[in-house]
């Protein structure tokens, strides 16, 4: 026998309220959750936020004061394909902070005080298409093959960093990549980076704000656009001859010279001395000759 309506209706109600609380358990303090996504922008939080939901697919953290990602928490949550960390203090080392989120596809880290790049890093995020790692001023460093295993990126940000250089290898291996930002960063543009700009001219790739993408140093190419400077840099560095190139060519004749007068020098000495010694070889057997005639 069914419930009376009234009954039926009380029913749905406190499942309704159960639901709605046992929601707004899971979700953190100052944040909002709603369909797979937590957000918690602008709440000034100074940790990671913990009741995340396991089964959250978006992470909003945007402008708090968060230091620090705890690789364990945020590895409970393998479903996550979205992150936003931007605009916090977030500076600790990021190796093995993302062992468990093989689907995430978005990652922000801009705005915050990130120092190097590793081959840690970011390696596990084999699913990764959006990386935003811009506007951290105290980056200085990207290692070699850093992002070796995000074959899928398609989109890289290191804009206004505190990179002055990248190395090919960084970016070569990416056979997806779409978009690369660089601007206002204080680039040295010497010979070591000729093959970088040579990249930059024929990948393909598309540079966001391509005219604040220029060299710093050296004073002589200061402000050349990029990859324009590829063909200075190919003059300067595979063709054209310094003064100390010059003088090391000189050293280096003067060297070759020196040991062919030498060699020279003892080979006349020897060929004079051979002379020499056969000569009086000769001589020497005349003279007896002679004696023994004479006797």
């Amino acid at each position: 026998m069914s419930p009376p309506n009234g009954h039926k209706s009380l029913w749905l109600v406190l499942l309704f309220g159960m639901g709605v609380m046992a929601k707004s358990l899971n979700c953190p303090v100052k944040c909002t959750c709603q369909f797979l996504e937590v957000n918690c922008t602008g709440q000034q939080l100074q940790d990671f936020p913990t009741t995340i939901p396991l089964d959250t697919r978006q992470l909003i953290l945007a402008t708090n004061n968060i230091s620090y990602l705890p690789s364990v928490e945020l590895n409970f949550l393998s479903d996550l394909v979205y992150l936003d960390c931007r605009e916090n203090a977030i500076s600790e080392d990021l190796d093995f902070a993302f062992i468990s989120l093989n689907r995430l596809i978005y990652l922000d880290l801009s705005f915050n005080n990130l120092t190097r790049v590793t081959f840690t890093t970011f390696s596990q995020l084999s699913s990764l298409v959006v990386l935003k790692i811009s506007d951290n001023p105290n980056l200085v460093e990207i290692e070699k093959d850093s992002f070796a295993n995000n074959t899928w990126l398609r989109h890289l940000d290191v804009s206004r960093t505190g990179l002055t250089f990248l190395d090919i290898s960084i970016v070569k291996d990416l056979p997806n990549l779409k978009s690369l930002g660089l601007s206002e960063n204080l680039w040295n543009c010497n010979c070591s980076f000729l093959d970088f700009t040579l990249w930059m001219k024929e990948s393909g790739v598309r540079f966001p704000d391509p005219e604040n993408i220029s060299c710093y140093s050296p004073a002589a190419l200061h402000g050349w656009s990029m990859p324009g400077v590829e063909s200075k840099l190919h003059y300067t560095c595979l063709l054209h001859l310094h003064d100390t190139d010059y003088a090391f060519l000189g050293l280096i004749g003067f060297c070759i010279f020196s040991a062919g007068t030498v060699a020279a020098w003892l080979a006349g000495m020897c060929v004079v001395l051979y002379e020499f010694h056969t000569t009086r070889g000769g001589n020497d057997e005349d003279e007896d000759e002679d004696e023994e005639a004479t006797t």
